[in-house]
């Protein structure tokens, strides 16, 4: 085990850490709520570190990231656990079940060795997703810095559910971020999350300042945020805090886990969903886990600027960073 980042010590023992937003204070002998995290005789310890659970070479697309180096792959990893505790999460089989030896189980990397695998793997980038990288952020760190020593950019998948302290400790090296706006809701965020959805807002508000390139997804669930009221007010967060070039990646719901019970998503819904972000003025959507249409097309003139099928680019006509056709420029990294 390491010793944690971001935490404090406090009287009898006890600890706070700082990595996310839930800011558990830990007894000894205990565990903060993503169980990944103990407190040892008053000193805070990460169990996960150098214990991927997951590690794959995959398009950038899959993140989803459809403007940053499209057509590139990313070498993705992941360790056990989470911080929330969503009962349709799509990864729950690595994400959820950590207790006991689950939460040491992995096959041993350290960073220098994720850097290597990534360069031989000729990947752009190091993607830490699956499962949550905040709760494996001394791993993703120390990687991160290797990575970026090599020239590798570096990816978080991720809840949004983190602290300012560690958005400003890993900000330096982080070159792109998706997030998942999972619900508008608070309620939704605490019933059916185990989490709150202030702190994600005001994260997605301070991941644009910071100037890391930002797209969103929001997982699209029946009777759960399916309900249009909602879905504008996702919307319209993204278009008016957010900005209206932030790409929003709407993706159909797979039954899975605690829901495995549950409707997928129509696809009316998807279409729905998509035409309430236009009229919020949002200039790239993106339906996912659907047959659609997931081109790139210039917001001024219509123009395809970058061809995709499913998660494969065939085609980017984007030139210099702007449409080849009207000059309208183009955001993202690496077009």
């Amino acid at each position: 085990m390491k010793e944690a980042f971001l935490y404090q010590k406090l009287d009898n023992d006890k600890v706070r850490c700082d990595l996310c937003a839930h800011r558990c204070v830990i007894g000894p002998g205990k565990k903060g709520i993503c169980l990944v995290r103990e407190n040892k005789e008053g000193i805070l310890y990460t169990k996960v570190y150098g214990k991927t659970i997951a590690r794959h070479v995959d398009p950038i697309e899959k993140k989803p990231l459809y403007h940053f180096y499209p057509g590139s792959e990313a070498y993705s990893i992941a360790t056990p656990g989470c911080n929330f505790r969503c009962r349709f999460c799509q990864n729950w089989d690595i994400s959820q079940p950590v207790s006991g030896v689950m939460a040491e189980t992995g096959m041993e990397a350290t960073p220098e060795q994720i850097v290597k695998f990534a360069q031989r793997t000729d990947c752009k980038s190091i993607a830490y997703t699956y499962t949550e990288p905040t709760i494996f952020f001394e791993y993703s760190y120390d990687t991160a810095v290797k990575a970026h020593e090599s020239g590798i950019k570096n990816i978080f998948v991720s809840n949004g559910f983190m602290t300012y302290e560690m958005l400003d400790m890993i900000g330096p090296y982080l070159d792109a971020i998706n997030v998942d706006l999972k619900a508008f809701r608070d309620e939704t965020y605490r019933r059916i999350i185990g989490a709150r959805l202030q702190p994600v807002l005001d994260n997605l508000k301070k991941i644009k300042e910071m100037g890391i390139w930002l797209e969103v997804t929001s997982l699209i669930i029946p009777g759960v945020n399916d309900d249009p009221g909602e879905i504008k007010d996702m919307a319209n967060f993204v278009s008016n805090e957010l900005g209206v070039d932030v790409p929003w990646h709407i993706s159909r719901f797979m039954p899975a886990y605690k829901m495995k019970d549950g409707p997928m998503t129509p696809a009316e819904t998807i279409y729905m969903a998509k035409e309430i972000g236009a009229e919020a003025g949002l200039h790239y959507i993106y339906p996912g886990n659907i047959i659609a249409n997931t081109d790139t097309v210039c917001p001024e003139c219509g123009y395809t600027l970058i061809e995709r099928s499913y998660f494969k680019t065939f085609k980017n006509n984007i030139q210099n960073g702007k449409c080849p056709q009207c000059g309208a420029h183009i955001p993202g990294v690496g077009l």
